[in-house]
């Protein structure tokens, strides 16, 4: 099955903007590299796909077990390796929901855990290529 097409059209310096399912947004590199910082870079767009895709899972899960949410962030932090080609050694989820949801933890951890194992494709992708944890916090 094909999936839809991606186009990265080449701005200037290491500036692309890039068309996808009728959206356009820049990636660009930070100064170092030759950028100008004209929007995220492409690995953090991996991250921002994760964050997404697990954050979807689990707002249907959580929807069909009857868990009203009032509040919930997916963070998502990425460790990079050293040497070149620099990828991700390590991913760490936290999964932010309110205290005051009053939730069932038995079955926040049950979506997160189907989301994680059996539903989210960004995280089987990454999960071949590094180690990916995940935590709960329930805040104030």
């Amino acid at each position: 099955m094909t999936h839809e097409a991606v186009d990265a059209l080449w701005l200037e310096g290491m500036a692309f903007e890039n068309l996808t399912g009728g959206y356009k947004f820049t990636v660009d590199a930070a100064a170092e590299f030759g950028g100008k910082n004209k929007g995220p870079k492409p690995k953090l767009l991996l991250l921002n796909a994760l964050a997404g895709c697990t954050g979807m899972d689990i707002v249907s899960i959580l929807s069909k077990m009857k868990q009203e949410l009032s509040w919930f962030n997916v963070r998502v932090e990425g460790n990079l390796g050293d040497e070149h080609p620099k990828t991700y050694q390590t991913i760490r989820l936290t999964f932010q929901f309110k205290k005051s949801d009053d939730l069932n933890d038995a079955k926040v951890r049950k979506a997160i855990n189907l989301s994680q194992d059996q539903y989210c494709g960004v995280s089987a992708m990454l999960k071949k290529a590094c180690d990916i944890s995940w935590e709960i916090e329930y805040l104030d």
